[in-house]
């Protein structure tokens, strides 16, 4: 059975429904709750728009589910923090008076809206949806059992998955997650923002709170499904004159440093300081440099009295401090290293780059010298993510055996699968 399912992130920008009520009271831990002040923020979620949170009480009233397990999901999910039986009643009466504060229906939307929406509108089958869920729990039961300080959570979760409704059974589980702090691996931590994303959550629906164990971080990481990395980036990020518009220098590099969807905290600071470290390191001189950013960042021909990058290697080591200060944030233990250079692609690189300076690439010639001494005397690695920024910057075609190749080259440093064709411009003549 597929049914008709809601475009999530639409109408939220975090955890919704009962779910979403549950981390609310969590949150809410050092007040008073008791069922007239659970029943006032429950009216209040209700009253701002969240549509949600009736269907997900009613879905559970309607439901066979003793009342046993009513109790035990609701006690994991707010951890502990407000019981209706201490309160004189049982789940089910409880959550009726909830169902009561809430419109029996969601309003109907505007046509055009409706349609809009379809088009990126969910389809999963139910019992394909049960599965998937179920299998997450289970393979989360021995954490959850270990955690979470309410007997019988995992049979409990996997009855509302498989006698109720997946997507709720769902955010029920990654409420009891975040509730017990329960640690989770990162490879079920991509599977759970997978899950989310097939159900159109938003992605903080999924992301915050969660316990992510992750490996250490590795600054030769490269798999970032979620975006570009290291100084490259930084140069797309500092582009011409337009940046200046949405923040500082200091603002956007911590930007570029910052954390995003399914990396480890300090993953991209990592990358971006092992970046910033071989650049100072080099025997390249302050022209050389200078000339690098600036073709890569597109501002070769930007003047001015205060400009931040007339020294390059003054911006290096700004960007150099930035790193230091959130790694000590986010990971105090971590002692960065330079990961090893990509040696054994050094000539393939160069190959590309001296074939990129012969393909009318333009805005190559001026900066071939030193991206070739990037490549051999700096890192082959950064000097191809150096070589696919600047054909980004000056929108310059990639295609046929070229790009072959290169999806062949990034494939080879561990690049994303997808990362490739987000950054390369087509021939857009060829394209249509």
């Amino acid at each position: 059975m597929t049914r008709a399912r809601e475009v999530y992130f639409y109408d939220y920008a975090g955890d919704f429904g009962l779910s979403g009520l549950a981390g609310t009271l969590c949150a809410r831990t050092t007040l008073r709750l008791d069922e007239p002040v659970v029943l006032a923020l429950a009216e209040a979620e209700a009253d701002d728009d969240d549509h949600r949170l009736g269907a997900d009480v009613r879905l559970l009233l309607d439901s066979p589910l003793p009342d046993e397990v009513l109790h035990t999901v609701w006690l994991a999910a707010v951890r502990r923090c407000f019981d209706p039986a201490e309160e004189g009643t049982d789940t089910r009466a409880w959550l009726d008076r909830v169902a009561d504060l809430c419109p029996p229906r969601a309003p109907e939307r505007d046509p055009y809206e409706v349609k809009s929406l379809d088009e990126v509108r969910p389809v999963v089958p139910e019992e394909e949806l049960r599965t998937t869920v179920a299998a997450e729990i289970e393979s989360a039961a021995a954490g959850l059992a270990r955690a979470v300080a309410v007997s019988g959570i995992v049979p409990a979760l996997l009855r509302v998955v498989r006698e109720v409704d997946a997507d709720l059974g769902f955010r029920l589980f990654l409420r009891a997650l975040k509730a017990y702090s329960v640690p989770v691996g990162a490879d079920a931590y991509d599977r759970l923002l997978a899950l989310g994303d097939l159900l159109a959550y938003p992605w903080a629906a999924v992301h915050e709170e969660l316990t992510v164990r992750w490996p250490p971080l590795d600054p030769g990481r490269r798999d970032f499904a979620s975006g570009r990395v290291g100084l490259p980036f930084l140069a797309a990020v500092l582009h011409g004159t337009d940046w200046p518009y949405t923040g500082t220098v200091r603002e956007h590099i911590q930007r570029v440093a910052d954390d995003g969807p399914g990396r480890a905290p300090g993953s991209a600071a990592a990358v971006l300081l092992d970046d910033v470290w071989r650049l100072l390191d080099s025997a390249l001189s302050g022209e050389a440099l200078g000339l690098l950013w600036r073709t890569a960042s597109k501002r070769l021909y930007v003047v001015g009295e205060d400009e931040f990058d007339a020294d390059a290697r003054a911006l290096l080591e700004q960007v150099s401090q930035v790193c230091h200060a959130h790694l000590g944030e986010v990971d105090p233990a971590y002692v960065p290293f330079l990961s090893p250079a990509r040696t054994d692609l050094t000539e393939t690189v160069l190959r590309e780059v001296r074939a990129a300076v012969h393909a009318d690439a333009e805005g190559v010639r001026g900066v071939a010298r030193v991206l070739e001494d990037v490549v051999t005397a700096v890192d082959p690695d950064l000097g191809f993510r150096f070589l696919l920024q600047i054909l980004f910057t000056y929108d310059i075609p990639v295609t046929g055996d070229r790009r072959d190749r290169y999806r062949a080259l990034a494939e080879r440093f561990g690049f994303d699968a997808d990362h490739l064709d987000d950054v390369l411009p087509t021939d857009r003549t060829e394209a249509s």
